[in-house]
């Protein structure tokens, strides 16, 4: 399980854990609903990826639940297969895949995706948050909390749904949304606020918003928020209700070839999606930890074949709640493992509470998520990166915004690619000659990105350099040099400039290349 917790730790993560069971509640529910599954199958799925995803998984940050991005297809498979039972079915066997892909190592197809890709698809996740959450935020609920398709179930899209928002606006939901983003802003800039450890910003601004909410309906005010506008987790009244809500799987169905199309189609995309979100979830975490991704896969079959037995919905790792978690200050995973406790706790205890909860509260909870992941220092972060990093970002960005995670990663991770090529097309170096009254120098300036594709053309521009002459070779401007490249550097200062008597200066050369020292004869800056 490898969670090391102490005091110190273990507050944050219950933080973090109360943070993200607010965000997953409702995420859960409208997810379900989007994919016309039962209402608990949501927190079914919820569950089990916070505690046993959780338990199994090595990523500090992650967190796994039903997700927005499978939504069509579990529509899809539910109404073609007849049967919600049959479903669950495809659910199981989708999970036992993942088992066969983590044996056969395909988690390392993560190493593969582009750094800029992955900061576009958290940016473009962080404006989706922002532009989902505008219209709950008002007071204006037609989506399903957790559709973050651009084309809406309704017909709509994001933005025209925002415009429509505006005729339909709330103003009891508009104060509750501005007292609780008031309410986690003052928790992160006032400074006896930000000493409160134990008590996340985000729970203080549920509680304030129900209880905003119940003034209003005692008092019989219009700002009174109506049910429709709150919670809807089912409340069962007794306990054959509530175990009446678990389903299970049709075994009948193992002979159905749907049944096997479907279980793939969701192991693939699942396992796309999950890998995603755990190379995302790497990047925000502040102590740089790597999770093992084929363990990860591991993690979410057993999940997924736990969550398709007792009636859940098909799990991944999700990037809105691990960004929610990020954001409230994680430590380790055990963060997950409360969020997932919490769920069950509230199903069972509390139901009827939770239902008394704002959706503009939540709303609230996920701008500020929103806007950690989308803020302009991130643009202005890459923009500084020069255009081979700005591009794909930027690319990636509105592809996600306009289509959805995985098509908008696709379009990013090709441009991406041909920039790299582009790039490689060119020389990967600028040549130089001056002559001077002590001799010749020659400087050979590197381009940003030298790769194994340039290596040919170096080693026959070095090979060609005239005897007796002075070389400069900068690398102040590049940020990446291939290994292959380096060596025939390396070897051609310790032996062919040696004996042509020429003289070799590096400049910009980062210690990582391990030149300087493995050279110390030669000339460095």
């Amino acid at each position: 399980m490898n969670i090391n917790l102490n005091k110190a730790t273990l507050i944050s993560d219950i933080q973090s854990g109360l943070v993200v069971f607010l965000v997953a509640l409702p995420l859960c529910l409208g997810i379900a609903l989007a994919s016309g599954a039962p209402l608990f199958a949501g927190i079914i799925s919820g569950i089990v990826g916070g505690i046993v995803i959780g338990l199994l998984s090595n990523s500090q940050l992650s967190v796994s639940g039903p997700a927005a991005g499978l939504t069509a297809i579990v529509l899809s498979a539910i109404t073609s297969l007849g049967s919600y039972e049959t479903f669950l079915l495809a659910v199981i066997l989708a999970g036992a895949i993942q088992l066969i892909l983590s044996v056969a190592k395909a988690g390392t197809i993560s190493n593969y995706i582009p750094s800029n890709v992955i900061e576009g698809m958290l940016a473009a996740i962080g404006i989706i948050i922002i532009l989902k959450q505008l219209p709950h935020a008002i007071g204006y609920d037609i989506d399903n909390e957790g559709d973050f398709f651009f084309i809406e179930k309704s017909g709509s899209n994001t933005f025209s749904t925002i415009f429509n928002a505006i005729n339909y606006s709330h103003p009891g939901a508009i104060i509750i949304t501005t007292v609780s983003l008031l309410i986690m802003i003052a928790f992160t800039k006032v400074e006896f606020l930000k000493k409160i450890k134990a008590i996340p910003g985000a729970l203080i601004a549920v509680i304030i918003g129900i209880t905003i909410n119940e003034v209003f309906k005692l008092t019989g005010s219009t700002l009174a928020i109506s049910q429709d506008h709150l919670v809807k987790l089912p409340t069962p009244r007794n306990f054959n209700e509530f175990v009446a809500q678990f389903s299970f799987p049709e075994i009948s169905g193992i002979n159905n070839p749907s049944v096997w199309i479907i279980a793939l189609t969701l192991a693939i995309v699942a396992s796309i999606e999950t890998l995603l979100c755990i190379e995302a979830a790497d990047k925000m975490d502040p102590l740089k930890r790597h999770t093992n991704t084929n363990r990860e896969l591991f993690a979410q079959g057993i999940g997924n074949i736990i969550s398709g037995l007792i009636g859940g919905l098909p799990i991944t790792s999700v990037i809105v709640r691990t960004s929610a978690n990020a954001n409230a200050g994680v430590k380790t995973k055990a963060s997950t493992i409360i969020h997932g406790i919490l769920l069950l706790i509230a199903v069972l205890t509390i139901p009827f509470i939770l239902n008394k909860i704002p959706l503009a509260c939540l709303a609230a909870i996920l701008l500020i998520t929103g806007y950690k992941l989308a803020g302009p220092s991130v643009f202005k972060l890459m923009y500084k990166g020069g255009k081979y990093q700005f591009t794909p970002f930027i690319v990636t960005v509105i592809a996600v915004v306009f289509t959805d995670l995985l098509k908008g990663v696709a379009i990013g991770f090709i441009i991406s690619v041909f920039y790299l090529l582009r790039a490689n097309l060119k020389l990967a170096y600028f040549f130089k000659k001056e002559d001077y009254h002590e001799g010749q120098i020659i400087k050979i300036k590197l381009a940003q990105e030298v790769s194994f594709l340039n290596k040919a053309a170096i080693k026959q521009t070095l090979h060609h350099l005239p005897v007796d002459s002075k070389v400069v070779i900068d690398a102040s401007d590049t940020f990446y040099i291939d290994y292959d490249v380096l060596k025939i550097i390396r070897d051609f200062i310790g032996t062919t400039a040696d004996e042509k008597k020429i003289s070799i200066t590096l400049t910009g050369f980062k210690s990582e290349y391990k030149l300087k020292n493995a050279l110390s004869h030669v000339i460095s800056k």
